[in-house]
C-alpha cells in the first residue's frame, strides 16, 4: 500500500502536486543542506533586498515586510552564532530559511517567495558568496606578491643557474626568478579581477526561467546587493553557470602557479641543490628517520592541484550537455567551488608564511651557476660581435666546450691559445665577458636579468601592488 502525506506536510514546500512520500534515499541523495548551507548569510542578504523590493513595489504591506525582514534578521543571528537547526528533510539552505521564517512569524513568511524561484535565488547567492569569497583571495594574492617583491628586493645580488628542460642553461638572478612568479599572480589577480566583474550581474526576479507577471523591480534588488546591473535574459540568469566556470578556470591556473614553485621549492631544498632552506614552521619530519625534514606544505599544495583542476573538470563535463534552463545537475556546481576556494584561500596564505621564513643559500646557489657551461652563449655572443655569423659562432662554442668536457676545464679556465686555435676572432678580453656577474649583467635588455633590469621590475611591481592596495 502506497503511503500518503497530508500537502499540508511543511517538510515539502512543493507538495501540493503529490500524494506520495518521497523515498527516504531519494530525499537524503537529492538534498543539497549540508554543502549550500555555507550560502546561508548570502541567502538572508537576498531574501531581504527581495522582500524590501516587494515592499516598495505593494506587493508586500508595510507591515508584512518589516515582519519578514525582522524575522530574517533574527535567522541571520542564529546562524551566526551556530545555533540554526538543519533539517536535511528540507533539502536546500532555501527551503531551511523558508521553514524557519515562516515558524517565527507565521504564514506571513511564506509571502517571501512571490516572484522568486530558488532557481533565480541560488544563481543570485551563489553570486553574492563567489564575490565575497573572491575578494577575500584577491587580498591573499596581494600579499603572496608583496612578499615575493621583499625577498626579492633582499636577493638582488644572488646568482643562480636558470634552467632549460631543468638543465643549466644561463645564469639568472634568484630575484629575477622570484619576479617571473610575481608575474604569474599579477595575471591571476587580473583574471580575477575579471571574473569577479563578469559575475556581477543580478539573476534575482528572472524566477524559475519565463520571469514574472508582478511589478517587480530588479534593478532596486540589484543596487541593493551591490550588483553593476542584471542578467537581461531571464533564462539565461537561471541556466548560467559561466560565472562558476570562470572561477573555478581562475583557481586552477592559480593552483597550477602554486604547484610549478611548490616543486621548484622541493628542489632547491633537497641536499643535492641545497639552494634554501625551507622554514621548520611549515616543514615536517620523519616518524622513523630523525634526521628527515620534509617540504609537505609545497607537496600537498602540487597535489591539491589537481583537487581544484578537477572540480573544474567536472563542472565542464556537467554542463556541458544541459538544455536551457535550470535542471538539477546544476546542484553539483557548488561542492566543488567551495572546496576549490576554500583550498586556494589556505595554499595563498600558508605561501605568504612559508617564503617569508625561507633561507637562502647563495654560495651554493652561485657555485651551481659557475658550472654546466652557462656562459656559453655569452662566448656566442662575443664571437658574434667580432662579425662572425651567429650560426657559425654556435658551432665553435660547441666545439670549445666539447673539448673542455674532454680535458676538465670550464671555458672561462681554458687557455687562451686553446680558444684561439679554434678561433682566431677570440681574444684576451673574451675571460672578462665569461666571468660570472658579468655574464648575468650583460643581459640588460628590457625585462632581462641584469641588475638595472631586476631593480626595474621590483620598482614597477611594488608601484602596481600600491596603486591595486589603495583602489
Amino acid at each position: 500500500m502506497k503511503k500518503q502525506r497530508s500537502t499540508s506536510d511543511p517538510k515539502r514546500m512543493w507538495g501540493g502536486r503529490f500524494s506520495e512520500e518521497t523515498d527516504r534515499l531519494v530525499q537524503l541523495f537529492g538534498a543539497s543542506t549540508d554543502i549550500d548551507r555555507r550560502m546561508a548569510l548570502e541567502d538572508i542578504e537576498g531574501s531581504v533586498a527581495h522582500a524590501s523590493m516587494l515592499t516598495a513595489q505593494g506587493i508586500l504591506s508595510e507591515q508584512e515586510g518589516k515582519t519578514i525582514c525582522a524575522g530574517l534578521e533574527e535567522i541571520r543571528k542564529a546562524v551566526l552564532a551556530g545555533e540554526f537547526h538543519w533539517d536535511p528533510a528540507l533539502e536546500d539552505v532555501h527551503m531551511n530559511i523558508e521553514h524557519e521564517l515562516t515558524r517565527r512569524i507565521g504564514p506571513v513568511g511564506g509571502k517571501l517567495h512571490t516572484a522568486r524561484s530558488r532557481n533565480d535565488q541560488v544563481a543570485t547567492d551563489l553570486r553574492l558568496w563567489l564575490r565575497r569569497a573572491g575578494n577575500e583571495i584577491g587580498i591573499e594574492l596581494q600579499t603572496v606578491r608583496a612578499v615575493l617583491i621583499d625577498l626579492a628586493e633582499a636577493h638582488l645580488e644572488v646568482i643562480m643557474p636558470g634552467y632549460t628542460h631543468l638543465q643549466v642553461a644561463q645564469p639568472v638572478r634568484f630575484s629575477q626568478h622570484l619576479m617571473a612568479y610575481y608575474a604569474m599572480f599579477s595575471r591571476d589577480s587580473e583574471r580575477l579581477s575579471q571574473t569577479l566583474e563578469r559575475m556581477n550581474d543580478s539573476p534575482l526576479g528572472a524566477c524559475a526561467l519565463a520571469g514574472t507577471g508582478f511589478d517587480i523591480d530588479r534593478v532596486a534588488t540589484a543596487n541593493q546587493l551591490g550588483f553593476r546591473g542584471v542578467a537581461l535574459n531571464s533564462m539565461d540568469a537561471v541556466s548560467d553557470r559561466d560565472f562558476v566556470l570562470d572561477f573555478l578556470s581562475f583557481s586552477s591556473i592559480v593552483m597550477v602557479h602554486l604547484s610549478r614553485l611548490s616543486e621548484e621549492l622541493i628542489l632547491w631544498s633537497s641536499q643535492e641543490f641545497g639552494f634554501i632552506t625551507l622554514p621548520d614552521s611549515h616543514t615536517t619530519g620523519s616518524s622513523i628517520m630523525p634526521q628527515k625534514k620534509n617540504p609537505d606544505m609545497c607537496e600537498l599544495i602540487r597535489g591539491k592541484t589537481g583537487r581544484v583542476c578537477g572540480s573544474l573538470m567536472a563542472l565542464l563535463m556537467t554542463m556541458k550537455g544541459l538544455p536551457l534552463t535550470y535542471n538539477k545537475d546544476m546542484q553539483e556546481d557548488k561542492e566543488g567551488v567551495f572546496d576549490a576556494a576554500d583550498t586556494l584561500r589556505m595554499s595563498l596564505r600558508i605561501y605568504s608564511g612559508m617564503l617569508s621564513g625561507i633561507q637562502v643559500h647563495a654560495e651554493c646557489m652561485r657555485a651551481a651557476a659557475a658550472v654546466g657551461f652557462s656562459n656559453a652563449t655569452d662566448l656566442a655572443d662575443y664571437l658574434t660581435r667580432k662579425g662572425l655569423p651567429f650560426r657559425e659562432a654556435h658551432e665553435v662554442v660547441g666545439h670549445l666546450v666539447a673539448l673542455c668536457l674532454r680535458k676538465g676545464f670550464s671555458l672561462e679556465s681554458l687557455p687562451l691559445e686553446t680558444m684561439q686555435q679554434v678561433s682566431p676572432l677570440i681574444e684576451a678580453d673574451v675571460l672578462e665577458c665569461l666571468k660570472l656577474d658579468a655574464v648575468v649583467n650583460a643581459r640588460n635588455s628590457l625585462g632581462g636579468t641584469a641588475a638595472t633590469e631586476v631593480e626595474r621590475q621590483i620598482r614597477l611591481a611594488r608601484e602596481q601592488l600600491q596603486r591595486e592596495v589603495a583602489e
